[in-house]
């Protein structure tokens, strides 16, 4: 199963293919990040500025030399003394 490298609010650029140009609009926001597809490829939800739903893409749709740094190689958020201030195992459904 490979590792999400985009989270929730990141803005990334897909490829561009037959529904989308070059000179059409490629960015747009991830809403959510679904389970990984049956093969193990990452899948978000995300939303174009122009539109009113939500698109679901593979993490292979999106354009990874025109879209700004992901997670992976970002610094992690984390609070004093270098350990993460979210705790999974303290989540209540």
């Amino acid at each position: 199963m490979s590792r999400n490298a985009y989270r929730v609010g990141d803005t990334v650029v897909l490829r561009a293919d037959f529904s989308r140009t070059l000179a059409a609009d490629r960015t747009c926001r991830i809403m959510g990040v679904l389970p990984a597809a049956e093969h193990g490829e990452a899948q978000y939800r995300v939303r174009f500025a122009t539109e009113t739903f939500e698109r679901r893409i593979f993490e292979h749709d999106i354009d990874s030399s025109d879209t700004a740094l992901p997670v992976a190689e970002r610094s992690p958020a984390t609070a004093a003394g270098g350990k993460s201030w979210l705790k999974p195992l303290r989540i209540r459904k």
